[in-house]
């Protein structure tokens, strides 16, 4: 094992940790809810009994929902921020790394939005949990594809680690593509919506997996930030 730097921060636990507090946010919610009576009991992920959005709707899951996915936000705003820097361009004029932040800090003020208003009532509180959730996503996606992009290009990231991710990307890609055509060519309304809820359950965990996968190649990387002081060798 390699001797630890003085004055290194590793940054690998970043995306650690939003993956696991959004992991561990979700499934408190579900649970709590089950045990007070708001969604019935399943396992979602194939069943579809609820969406992420009712299990944490109400009573205790919703305060702990927020109290987590909150500060969860900042974690994914964080690692999009920093991811910049890791993947910064020699080229003169490049504008690769700025999409990259912009992209990511909109998905997690979405994050933070959705977590906000999820329990309020009202129109306008709804078109912000939808607009949460959607932009969440789906520039989170985009983040996501950029980054693997630039990675593959400047050798950041091993080829095997950018398989898996890229694999988890085609599966949240399938898993959107399925949920449009689920709302288009299924009528009943109560098999409709319990495919559309398994598939966000699932679409939830793959992003998940994305963000470990994102934490061993920024461990493996040795990706941190180095602190000196005045007198040290540059």
């Amino acid at each position: 094992m390699a001797m630890r730097e003085r004055g290194f921060t590793p940054l690998w636990p970043l995306p650690l940790a939003a993956a696991l507090l959004l992991l561990v946010a979700t499934h408190l919610a579900l649970w709590l809810s089950i045990q007070a009576g708001h969604v019935p009991a399943c396992v979602p992920y194939w069943e579809g009994c609820t969406s992420i959005s009712r299990a944490a709707r109400h009573g205790l899951g919703n305060h702990l929902f927020r109290l987590l996915v909150i500060p969860c936000a900042l974690l994914h705003g964080a690692t999009w921020w920093l991811a910049g820097p890791w993947l910064r361009e020699r080229e003169r004029g490049s504008t690769a790394a700025r999409w990259l932040r912009v992209l990511g800090l909109f998905s997690a003020s979405a994050l933070a939005i959705y977590a906000t208003f999820l329990g309020t009532d009202g129109e306008v509180y709804g078109f912000l949990r939808r607009y949460g959730v959607t932009v969440y996503f789906g520039f989170g996606f985009l983040a996501q594809l950029l980054l693997m992009r630039r990675a593959r290009v400047l050798r950041r990231l091993a080829p095997a680690l950018l398989t898996g991710m890229a694999a988890l990307c085609v599966a949240m890609l399938g898993l959107g593509v399925g949920n449009v055509v689920t709302g288009a060519l299924i009528a009943d309304d109560a098999l409709r919506d319990r495919i559309e809820n398994a598939l966000e359950w699932q679409l939830g965990l793959l992003l998940v997996g994305w963000h470990l996968l994102l934490a061993r190649g920024w461990w493996r990387d040795r990706f941190g930030l180095r602190l000196y002081r005045e007198g040290d060798p540059l």
